[in-house]
């Protein structure tokens, strides 16, 4: 039997492969579990710079497996009291989404807590929480908001209505839209982008970036300019004659 997810690494690229195509890749405690360990071990490798999360066949996540629902435990699956956006939000490196099909309601919410998505031409994305009764609890409420702007939000969470790749590129939700043949090929070239510049000022201007989502841009710029500071002193530090 295969397992729920696959995690492999290449060239200082991890790709986490959400692997129940015969389930359109919706989860249960296992692939749940399996998720958070394989984000911690990003988090946690030194040989990891950046990690893709990708779904295996036509969809990339449809959410929660109804038929464990009330048999299985979705909402600690470790039994450490975290949950995905505690685990995503840990991890200080980049995380790239490859959305090669459907990305419905908590599918659509891994999604949404990458840092930025790539889609197949084949995606889809919707939030039925409205629609099947479900409270959302994985950020949809306000990521959704903040990478489409609050009156699309309302729309797509309030109709509970899906939305094609192109639709998705036009209202900002990915980056970019690519045939279903290039998807891991081009989330794989840009991985290797991020790889190949100065790893430690990356994840400090993805830092910075982060900065502003609990500051006003006041306080943001503020911030980056005494981190500048910082970063003016500890050079000249080291370059000073001994």
């Amino acid at each position: 039997m295969e397992k729920p997810l696959l995690f492999e690494v290449e060239n200082g690229t991890a790709v986490i492969t959400l692997n129940r195509p015969e389930k359109r890749n919706c989860f249960n405690r296992e692939l749940l579990a399996m998720l958070y360990d394989a984000i911690d071990e990003v988090a946690r490798n030194d040989a990891i710079t950046v990690a893709i999360i990708t779904g295996n066949g036509k969809s990339f996540c449809t959410g929660i497996d109804l038929s464990v629902l009330g048999k299985e435990d979705l909402f600690d699956p470790r039994g450490d009291g975290k949950e995905y956006p505690d685990i995503i939000g840990a991890c200080q490196k980049p995380v790239i989404g490859a959305i090669n099909g459907h990305a419905i309601t908590g599918g659509f919410e891994i999604a949404l807590n990458c840092d930025f998505l790539i889609a197949s031409e084949n995606a889809v994305f919707g939030d039925t929480h409205a629609k099947v009764g479900i409270h959302p609890g994985w950020g949809m409420t306000q990521l959704l908001q903040q990478a489409v702007g609050r009156r699309m939000a309302k729309q797509m969470s309030l109709t509970c209505q899906y939305i094609n790749a192109e639709q998705a590129l036009s209202f900002g939700l990915v980056n970019e839209v690519v045939p279903a043949e290039r998807l891991m090929p081009r989330a794989m070239e840009i991985a290797g982008q991020i790889c190949a510049v100065n790893r430690d000022m990356m994840m400090t201007v993805k830092s910075l970036i982060e900065y502003r989502d609990r500051a006003t841009l006041e306080n943001s710029y503020a911030h980056e300019r005494a981190e500048f500071g910082k970063w003016v002193g500890k050079m000249s530090e080291m370059v000073k004659p001994k």
